[in-house]
């Protein structure tokens, strides 16, 4: 069977082209022969080859290989990326390893061999492709980044004082590869914080790759974090790359790292320490390049205790700590924020432009904020659906108090209100409060996922 390969043989002999030729496309899909290496900048603009054979002289009596170096120059030139295999006469070796040196990737040396030719073209090949999709993959990374930066949903919006220190921190912070330790409750824009300091680094054309350790099993944390072989475990059906592989050259953000139990901190401590990874079932360690990013809505003192949190991890993660202030502590920035929501979603749902009222500004610095800017866009959404008014009142906001007023009080042991919907309200109200609003512990104790939580408490703009 036919490898997927596309071949370019380039020799002044038409003998050695035709047996190149004739060997080679009964092994490879697509195999062009040129005698003139001068054609090769008009071949290469016209089809991408995954491997190029390149004889190191051209015309009677030459031996140098200087016409092989400069029309392997014109090949790097065109196509840095190219795999070019050169060909050469048995005395002529050590001008062949020479090319080497200045970008081939092989040679074969003539009279070849046609087994050894083919398997050297065929790990051409695979290189050739391998060199293909990393690039395109560094191009689609690159554009990633570009599309994330400007997006309008990444903005961190604030100029109150708080902020102005966040910002300030951020920008002495993000040109250094230091590890850096976001705090904040749920909702204060800890990844936010995250995606800046990533792209205002010098890894900001590579990959940022987000991960919840709040919502990954202890079982699959290694899996996910580290790798796996295939058949390391039941149900590994093939090699998966880890997170830390994945982020290499770029920034890895930890999301909820206060919810790792002891053991796994000192996992993830190891491989910190080593920077290498050993995926499940594998022996070779593999060494990653990646600048880690760590966020928890544990409040540092919480942190530095011994007994919930191994201290020289906190040590590794805490070279620089970004502490996000909560929106009820921000009211210069409430009316900000809601204004650029009212704009966004204004345009999303082709509603007509209309202001914020006096009175639904007092309503929201009055209120509490329990999930921060996230609830706080939730109910501008809500409020740009629902409003019928020229401006926007209080009431298209549906703020409801904090406090625990309204609460459906029981009576010999049975609730006096059985609406199941206000029943739920409180469940979620009652675990949110129990768990100082650490969604996934709430979401646990509630026997719900997070993805799930967090839908309920959209319903009922919490």
């Amino acid at each position: 069977m036919k490898q997927q390969g596309r071949i370019l043989i380039i020799d002044d002999d038409e003998d050695i082209l035709a047996a190149g030729k004739l060997l080679l496309k009964r092994h490879f899909t697509q195999v062009t022969a040129c005698s003139t290496p001068e054609s090769i900048e008009q071949l290469m603009a016209d089809d991408h080859y995954d491997a190029i054979l390149l004889d190191m002289n051209f015309g009677p009596g030459e031996s140098s290989g200087e016409q092989g170096f400069h029309w392997l120059g014109v090949i790097k030139r065109v196509d840095p990326q190219a795999v070019v295999i050169m060909i050469t006469a048995h005395g002529g070796v050590n001008v062949a390893v020479e090319a080497m040196k200045l970008g081939a990737t092989d040679y074969v040396a003539k009279p070849w061999e046609n087994e050894k030719l083919v398997a050297t073209l065929s790990a051409a090949v695979q290189l050739g492709r391998s060199r293909t999709e990393a690039s395109e993959l560094r191009e689609r990374n690159k554009v990633l980044a570009e599309v994330s930066a400007s997006s309008s949903d990444q903005l961190i919006l604030g100029n109150s004082p708080a902020m102005q220190d966040v910002q300030s921190l951020i920008d002495r912070a993000a040109p250094t590869d230091a590890n850096v330790l976001v705090l904040g409750e749920n909702g204060t824009g800890k990844e936010l914080v995250a995606r800046a300091l990533h792209q205002r680094s010098k890894r900001a054309d590579q990959v940022f790759l987000s991960v919840d350790l709040g919502a990954l099993s202890e079982t699959l944390f290694e899996s996910e974090l580290f790798g796996h072989k295939k058949g390391a475990f039941t149900g590994a059906k093939e090699d998966r790359v880890g997170r830390f592989q994945a982020a290499s050259g770029g920034t890895l953000f930890l999301d909820e790292i206060g919810n790792l139990p002891m053991h796994l901190q000192a996992k993830l401590l190891t491989v910190l320490e080593q920077r290498e990874v050993v995926p499940l079932g594998a022996n070779k360690p593999i060494p990653f390049d990646v600048r880690i990013i760590t966020a928890t809505n544990l409040p540092l003192a919480k942190l530095q205790d011994e007994s919930v949190f191994r201290q020289d991890l906190l040590f590794r993660l805490n070279t620089v700590a970004i502490d996000l202030p909560p929106l009820r502590g921000r009211g210069d920035d409430i009316r900000l924020i809601a204004e650029h929501y009212v704009r966004q979603y204004t345009q999303k749902y082709q509603k007509r432009l209309k202001p914020i009222s006096q009175s639904a500004l007092t309503a929201m610095l009055q209120y509490a904020w329990p999930g921060n800017i996230r609830a706080l866009r939730h109910a501008t959404e809500r409020a740009v659906i629902l409003s019928e008014s020229d401006e926007y009142v209080a009431q298209d906001f549906q703020l409801r108090p904090d406090a625990d007023a309204g609460r459906p009080a029981a009576e010999n042991g049975e609730p006096k209100e059985l609406n199941l919907e206000k029943l739920e309200l409180q469940a979620i109200r009652t675990a949110l409060k129990k768990h100082r609003y650490n969604i996934s512990h709430a979401a646990k104790e509630l026997g719900l996922t997070r993805a799930a939580l967090y839908r309920r408490m959209e319903k009922h703009g919490l």
